[in-house]
């Protein structure tokens, strides 16, 4: 079995972050911050060195204003929910993911926000000077992801930074697809709010991710998606008004946060920089092939260093509905297919309503597993090119 479908969860996760939450159930499960005993106590302790390796991870001073949530999408509910407010204004661009298109066109339709979404090239590209024309007076916040989903083109975050700083707004950058994956330094990228998710390249275990929050950003700047216990000022019915616990009601996946400080502590021990350059020489591998596959067409930008490892495509002929099973059922190839919850991507890219087969590359894929791929489908193309000229396929 080949696992290239690590854009929607990364697999095999590293040995350390089963240990990590095999230990925590065996060993400590308690609930973190509600008593005063050992085994609380060592919950809380986890929880923070999660928070730890993620502020080495992205450069942040305090650890605190990193907020732990369910994933990406609930951590850009909270920026977005949390922060904008009746008669702001966002400016966004075409090819972001429905986690933030969603609350953003809900808060549209709710008469709450105004968006203006800017214009990608075709190749999943932004021209960051079109960010600073589709300013507004009363824009409060520009929002976008780092790296696409659906063919891994970067956007110009750190150019989006500067924008933001200059014209006094906030920087949301949805990470999902780079963190731990491509270096992030919130400082130096001028990055106000960075949401990230702990199941993809962070290598931890789905229902984990969370909210950075930058300095720029103030407790009385955010409203909590929910209110409830949260271990602390336990004498008061109204919700503490500090960071994280103002945003962290009820209990947390303990568990899985264990796991996720495994997988973070692995990128560390890594480093970002060696991930990201085996990457990307899997990726610049997978491209060359493709680009040479007849009957096959390939979206983005075709350079492997301008993009993740996440590449789709579509084969002449057949739909991506008919490609993806073919892969799997044939050749033991797990990809994605369809819309990938992007459909203004699609759109900016062509590619809608149909969409397109996705391959997400990670760390643990090989040299080998890229070629095995690229036979499976100069196969199925050749296969379809023969059928459809009356010719024999085998």
């Amino acid at each position: 079995m080949i696992y290239f479908d690590n854009a929607a969860t990364s697999w095999p996760k590293p040995a350390a972050v089963t240990e990590a939450m095999a230990h925590f159930m065996t060993e400590v499960g308690a609930n973190p911050g509600r008593s005063a005993h050992r085994l609380s106590i060592e919950a809380g302790r986890i929880i923070y060195e999660t928070r730890d390796a993620l502020a080495r991870l992205f450069n942040v001073d305090d650890p605190l204003r990193i907020v732990f949530g369910s994933n990406a999408t609930e951590a850009l509910n909270l920026a977005l929910r949390g922060i904008l407010r009746p008669g702001d204004h966002v400016v966004t661009s075409s090819m972001e993911h429905n986690s933030v298109m969603r609350p953003l066109r809900a808060m549209e339709e709710g008469g709450v926000v105004e968006i203006a979404v800017v214009l990608c090239s075709s190749e999943g590209f932004l021209d960051p000077r079109d960010l600073e024309v589709a300013i507004r007076p009363n824009t409060r916040m520009i929002a976008l992801n780092h790296a696409s989903n659906v063919v891994g083109s970067f956007l110009p975050v750190a150019e989006a930074g500067a924008i933001a700083r200059n014209h006094d707004l906030l920087l949301l950058v949805d990470a999902a697809q780079t963190a731990g994956a491509h270096p992030l330094d919130m400082k130096e990228m001028q990055i106000d709010l960075l949401a990230f998710t702990g199941h993809k390249a962070l290598f931890g275990p789905q229902g984990t991710g969370g909210l950075c929050i930058g300095e720029r950003v103030g407790v009385g700047d955010i409203q909590p998606l929910k209110q409830g216990g949260t271990g602390s000022r336990s004498e008061r019915e109204e919700q503490p008004r500090f960071l994280p616990d103002m945003c962290e009601s009820g209990t947390p996946n303990t568990v899985g946060l264990a796991g996720l400080g495994a997988g973070v502590r692995f990128v560390l021990e890594q480093g970002v920089e060696e991930i990201r350059i085996h990457e990307v020489e899997l990726t610049d591998r997978l491209i060359a092939g493709l680009l040479d596959t007849p009957g096959v067409t390939l979206y983005g930008g075709h350079d492997a260093e301008m993009q993740t490892a996440t590449v789709s495509i579509n084969v002449e002929r057949l739909a991506p509905s008919e490609v993806a099973p073919m892969l799997d059922e044939r050749y033991g190839i797990m990809s994605r297919v369809g819309l990938h919850c992007a459909p203004a991507a699609h759109r900016t890219m062509g590619t809608f309503p149909v969409g397109t087969v996705r391959f997400g590359l990670s760390f643990f894929n090989t040299v080998e597993e890229v070629d095995a791929v690229l036979t499976a489908v100069r196969e199925i193309a050749t296969a379809k090119s023969s059928e459809d000229s009356g010719g024999d396929p085998e």
